[in-house]
């Protein structure tokens, strides 16, 4: 069977009812070329524009996204970042893309069929761009709108110094032609191939390249900056931009996967810098894609999680009722009743709250006990006895887990306490709140001079099943510091402090247990810290010596926020979808 020829992209009725200008090249101050579209309404009247910068050059997306816009009113405009589409450059990834966005942003802003106000809008890579335009405080940019935007160093390559290996064939997706190399990027063999010769072979994870056999230059300059340092600084807006960045902002977020970190970091350093800024958060149980344009009946299920009906918003919608709101003058959205706005999963219930912290007046206290809990250790609201402590081993050079089958989903019947030790609580007296972000101290010692370690936090109910809370990981040299390395010294007793990043909210049941599974990072997916104290990236298996061996002494605790039962209630959101 031949397949079916898709429609083009702008078909003959798109050009009857709208002004279209495709393949539009704008000039950016040092040279470079941004290729852009635009689609408007047929009329003389000067409109807002609404603008999404992307380096994902997929002429049916944009076209949508365009036309989406110029349906609600809007002239509808989609750039390219430089090297993508009509432009001649060069694709480069993250570094120029701030200063580019300021300049069409401009451009727009000058042209007669606008009125002077751009809204500038976008997810994941989208979203690092509208919070790159930000550093440079376009006099027309009047409103961003970003879900699930990546943050460098943040959350993309690395969160907390550990990389993902699925990030390896982004930069050759983006990079290797002026759209998108799909057939690459899907190539699911070929990565999984990847993965499993690098960790079978142990060697370094500079060698990924080498072993794939095809160059990743932006790959290995992102290697070449493992610490959060200057390179990854510039990129997105610095502290004193924030505090002059005075426009509205919304971010929406979730609470699984690729939904949440960058965004609460974004957050967080707005109110930091500008207490009195206008920023408003949306956190609810989606992944990186729902965490972009919402979820629906039918497709409101993840990792074996059935959402709650009120968690079903149409954050596409959304984004036309803030920019209704913010360029317009329309009422605000129904949703934003606060500058924090989340679903409390369970509860089927939206509450709203002023900052972060507020989404909480308390917090459980767990500590991490050598105390047995039929095959597990205790997790206990008092701390061990002095000196009291639980050993975990780990032979950072044993393969014979390379074929180790994906264990856990949001909910399921078993976890994955590979490389770990799991901490379990006793059963909680009634139904408790938890909302907001985990925290907490560990105080140890190990033989090397450096691990990668992650908490892994569940609900176990009371039918058995696992719910998945925020998990939080971190290399120990950069969690103090994450702009420098400072190795451990073996032997030496260390207490790190850590707040997550990862947002989370659940009406916990009466009889429920929390589970805390503190382990090292040894997989196939990420970066393997061998813990010898040379750059990680150059460590191979030689360098792993004897087994890593982690005292967790009984002091280590993690903090859940939690409101009190007398604040379990609040008002139902079904009236806001």
């Amino acid at each position: 069977m031949v397949p079916a020829t898709p429609p083009p992209a702008i078909s003959g009725e798109d050009e009857r009812i709208y002004v279209i200008q495709q393949n539009v090249q704008v000039r950016t101050p040092d040279g470079a070329t941004i290729c852009a579209l635009i689609i408007r309404p047929s009329t003389t009247a000067p409109l807002p524009a609404i603008l999404e910068f992307t380096i994902y050059a997929d002429a049916r997306k944009m076209a949508s996204e365009a036309k989406l816009a110029a349906a609600h009113g809007y002239a509808g405009v989609v750039g390219l970042t430089r090297g993508k589409g009509c432009s001649p450059d060069d694709p480069v990834p993250f570094q120029h893309d701030g200063a580019d966005a300021d300049t069409l942003i401009d451009w727009v802003a000058r042209q007669p069929w606008s009125n002077g106000k751009v809204g500038m809008y976008g997810g994941s890579y989208g979203g690092f761009t509208t919070w790159a335009a930000t550093k440079h405080k376009p006099a027309a940019l009047k409103a961003i709108m970003v879900g699930a935007p990546e943050g460098p160093a943040i959350d993309t390559p690395s969160e907390n110094g550990v990389i993902w290996n699925f990030l390896y064939p982004w930069p050759l997706y983006t990079t290797n032609n002026k759209t998108l190399d799909d057939a690459s990027y899907a190539d699911s063999a070929r990565w999984n191939r990847l993965n499993r010769t690098w960790y079978v072979s142990g060697r370094a994870y500079r060698d990924l390249d080498k072993i794939d056999g095809v160059p990743n230059p932006y790959w290995d300059r992102w290697l070449s900056h493992p610490t959060y340092d200057a390179y990854w600084r510039d990129l997105a807006p610095t502290g004193p931009e924030l505090a002059k960045l005075d426009i509205p902002v919304l971010q929406t977020v979730g609470y699984f996967f690729g939904g949440p970190a960058a965004g609460t970091w974004y957050f967080k350093r707005h109110y930091q810098y500008r207490p009195d800024a206008q920023h408003y958060l949306v956190a609810g149980p989606w992944d990186h894609p729902a965490a972009q344009r919402g979820a629906k009946a039918g497709n409101d299920t993840l990792a074996g999680y059935k959402m709650d009906p009120s968690a079903l918003v149409d954050l596409v919608a959304l984004r036309f009722q803030w920019f209704d709101y913010t360029l317009k003058g329309a009422p605000k959205p129904a949703l934003l009743q606060d500058r924090v706005n989340y679903e409390v999963t369970s509860a089927d219930r939206w509450k709203h709250a002023p900052s972060i912290s507020a989404m909480s007046d308390g917090h459980l206290r767990f500590y991490l006990t050598n105390q047995q809990a039929k095959g597990n250790w205790r997790l206990s609201p008092a701390a061990g006895t002095a000196g009291s402590f639980t050993m975990l081993r780990v032979d950072m050079a044993d393969r014979d887990d390379v074929d180790r089958s994906a264990i856990g989903g949001v909910v399921d019947r078993e976890i994955d306490a590979a490389n770990g030790l799991a901490f379990v609580s006793a059963p909680l007296s009634k139904a408790t709140e938890i909302s907001g972000l985990p925290s907490g101290a560990l105080d140890f010692s190990t033989n090397k001079r450096d691990l990668d370690f992650e908490i892994d936090l569940y609900e176990l109910m009371p039918s058995g099943e696992y719910f998945m809370l925020a998990p939080y990981w971190a290399r120990a040299s950069q969690a103090v510091d994450p702009s420098k390395r400072t190795l451990l010294h073996p032997g030496d007793r260390v207490r790190i402090a850590f707040e997550g990043l990862r947002l989370m909210s659940r009406k916990l049941a009466e009889g429920s247990r929390i589970v805390a599974v503190v382990k090292i990072i040894k997989t196939p997916d990420r970066e393997i810290n061998y813990g010898s104290g040379k750059p990680v990236i150059d460590e191979t298996v030689a360098d792993a010596g004897n087994p890593l061996e982690v005292k967790w002494f009984g002091d280590s605790f993690i903090d859940l926020p939690v409101n009190r039962p007398s604040n379990l209630a609040g008002p139902s959101a079904r009236a806001l979808r």
